[in-house]
C-alpha cells in the first residue's frame, strides 16, 4: 500500500433519503467544476438557447479537442461573439494528441481550448439573450452570476457560505457536501415535463450529457468513460470533488480531503454499487481492469487504485 486518499461522501437514494454518509458531510466545500451543471442551468434559464451537444458542453470540463473547440466556437458565433469575448484564460488542450498537433503546427494556447470554455460560452450567450453586459459577466454582482447563485441556493437548499474565484475566473460558491449532493440529486431527478423551468432545463441537461458523453470530458477520460460504461451522469471537480448520478437516480457526492482527483471515480462507482444502483460485478471488473486505475512501472502494470470504503 503506497498511498491513501481520505475523504467524505454522501449517497442519496432516488427519493432523496441518505443511504451512506461518510465523514463531515456538513462541512463547506468548493464544488469547483462539479458546480458546472448548476451554472449551466442558470445560463439557460437566463436565456441561453442551448440543446444537445451545446447544452452538454455548457457543463463540461473538456479536453480541448478540435471537436470541443468547434462546438464552443459555434456557440459564440451563434450570438455574434468570438473567442475574444471569453473571460477564461488561454490554455493548451489537456488532450495530448491535440496538444502535440497544435505544437507541430505552431499554434498558441487558446481560450477555446481551456477546459471551461463551454461554460463561459453559455454564460455569454445568456448575457446576449438578456441584454446584459458581456464584458463584466464574471463579476459576482453581474445579473447572470446572481441568477446562478440563486439556482445554487434553490437546488442545494442552503445559503452560499462564501464566493471565491475559480481557476477559470468565474465565481464558485461554497456549499456543504450535503448541499452539493442534494443539488445534483435534484438536477438528476428532474423531469423535462416539469412545470418549473429550472427543473425542465436540469432534466434536458442530464439527458444531453448522457447522450453525448464525449462533450463533458474527452476520449478515454474519467467522466466520459464512466458515462459510456455505466450510463451514469458523472462530473468531477478540481481538488478531489466527484459527483455521480446512477440511471435510477441514486446520487453520490464526495470530496477527497487531500485534493487528489485520481481516486474519486472508483470510490463513486463503488458507493453506487454498494447502494445497489450499479452492478457490483461490473464495477469490480472495471476496477480490476480499466487503464484509468492502473499504476505503471517499467511499461507494465505494477499496481492499481482501489476503493477501500
Amino acid at each position: 500500500m503506497e498511498s491513501r486518499h481520505v475523504g467524505a461522501a454522501l449517497v442519496l437514494s432516488p427519493d432523496g433519503e441518505v443511504v451512506t454518509a461518510l465523514g463531515r458531510t456538513d462541512a463547506l466545500v468548493l464544488p469547483r467544476s462539479a458546480l458546472k451543471p448548476l451554472q449551466a442551468i442558470g445560463s439557460v434559464t437566463a436565456g441561453a438557447p442551448l440543446e444537445g451537444e451545446r447544452l452538454a458542453l455548457a457543463t463540461a470540463s473538456h479536453a480541448g479537442t478540435d471537436r470541443h473547440a468547434s462546438v464552443v466556437r459555434d456557440m459564440l458565433g451563434s450570438v455574434g461573439l468570438s473567442e475574444d469575448a471569453l473571460g477564461c484564460p488561454a490554455q493548451w488542450p489537456s488532450d495530448s494528441t491535440t496538444r502535440d498537433a497544435m505544437v507541430r503546427d505552431h499554434f498558441e494556447p487558446s481560450r477555446l481550448r481551456m477546459n471551461c470554455s463551454g461554460k463561459h460560452a453559455a454564460m455569454l450567450m445568456a448575457c446576449v439573450a438578456s441584454g446584459w453586459d458581456t464584458a463584466t459577466y464574471l463579476d459576482p454582482a453581474h445579473p447572470l452570476q446572481l441568477r446562478i447563485r440563486e439556482v445554487v441556493e434553490r437546488l442545494s437548499g442552503e445559503r452560499v457560505g462564501a464566493t471565491v474565484v475559480d481557476g477559470c475566473g468565474a465565481p464558485v460558491h461554497a456549499i456543504t457536501l450535503a448541499g452539493l449532493a442534494r443539488a445534483v440529486h435534484r438536477a438528476g431527478n428532474s423531469s423535462e415535463r416539469s412545470p418549473f423551468a429550472m427543473h425542465r432545463v436540469a432534466g434536458a441537461l442530464v439527458r444531453a450529457v448522457r447522450e453525448h458523453p464525449w462533450t463533458v470530458d474527452g476520449p478515454g477520460r474519467p467522466d466520459t468513460v464512466a458515462i459510456e460504461t455505466f450510463g451514469v451522469y458523472s462530473k468531477f471537480g478540481a481538488e478531489g470533488v466527484q459527483t455521480m448520478i446512477a440511471p435510477d437516480g441514486t446520487t453520490v457526492a464526495l470530496k477527497m480531503l487531500d485534493g487528489s482527483t485520481r481516486a474519486g471515480l472508483v470510490v463513486a462507482l463503488t458507493l453506487l454499487a454498494r447502494a445497489g444502483a450499479l452492478s457490483a460485478e461490473a464495477v469490480d471488473s472495471f476496477a480490476r481492469s480499466h487503464p484509468l486505475l492502473s499504476i505503471r512501472g517499467g511499461g507494465v502494470e505494477v499496481g492499481r487504485i482501489r476503493a477501500t470504503v
